[in-house]
């Protein structure tokens, strides 16, 4: 059985949904294994757009295989490629949705913080425990949650492994929405079909004028947008989305 399935639930967006129930869904290398596969295949799909994740009604993802990792070496994760995972994701160039239900911690709380929107039920919780097993988060939490939530929060959820629920998330910055908990998937498709509408072309310069942003100062930051505003002017959706505006119709993008 997959660890990983992969479905079409609505036109151009692909739901990856985690399927490791008895282990809380927890990232073993081979889980990597597959989700590298189906993000190297999605990011070479023209015909999808947007990429939802998910795991089930109590657990996103609730981390590493610990079970796994404990006999690993300091030589077994310098001379293995076992970051490639993160890479992938990050290096993704299509709008990634998490769809969060139940625990997203340490590896899991990660891939929330890799993907581009975040919805979150009601009851879900949040934490980067890894200190409470002698070591840290090493998949990005250590950057990205302080950049997603600021030092002194980050350092609170970092330092006493503590978790944090769904709203409290949402006042951090942390999760971009909260809804109950059994709308939670049917919300994260409802806006990857909104995104799907908009030009395809247009949104890939936006995650990327975005996410290069972050770790460059605002005047560099201000250039790559201005590039990418002027390079969309020579687009063909440009012409037809202005064009259907003045014409007071839906636009046809075909990513051109």
């Amino acid at each position: 059985m997959s660890l990983v399935l992969r479905e079409n639930p609505v036109d151009h967006v692909a739901l990856l949904r985690m399927n490791r129930p008895d282990a809380m869904n927890a990232l073993s290398t081979a889980v990597r294994e597959e989700l590298c596969e189906h993000f190297e295949a999605l990011s070479a799909d023209d015909d999808v757009r947007v990429i939802v994740i998910t795991g089930n009604e109590k657990v996103f993802i609730a981390g590493a295989d610990l079970k796994e990792m404990a006999d690993k070496t300091t030589a077994d994760w310098a001379f293995s490629d076992a970051r490639k995972m993160w890479r992938i994701i990050g290096n993704c160039q299509k709008p990634i949705i998490s769809a969060v239900n139940g625990f997203a911690l340490g590896g899991g709380c990660e891939m929330a913080l890799s993907t581009d929107i975040i919805v979150a039920g009601e009851g879900a919780q949040f934490g980067q425990p890894e200190i409470r097993v002698g070591i840290l988060p090493g998949g990005g939490g250590t950057q990205r949650l302080v950049r997603a939530v600021g030092k002194y929060r980050a350092m609170k959820m970092l330092l006493t492994a503590e978790f944090i629920g769904a709203q409290e998330a949402l006042e951090m910055g942390l999760v971009s929405e909260v809804v109950a908990d059994e709308e939670v998937l049917d919300r994260a498709i409802d806006l990857a079909k909104k995104i799907t509408h908009m030009p395809p072309l247009s949104v890939k310069l936006t995650k990327e004028v975005v996410n290069a942003g972050l770790d460059a100062s605002l005047e560099t930051g201000l250039l790559l947008e201005r590039k990418a505003f002027e390079i969309l002017f020579a687009t063909d959706d440009q012409v037809e989305g202005m064009k259907a505006f003045a014409e007071k119709r839906r636009p046809e993008f075909k990513g051109k």
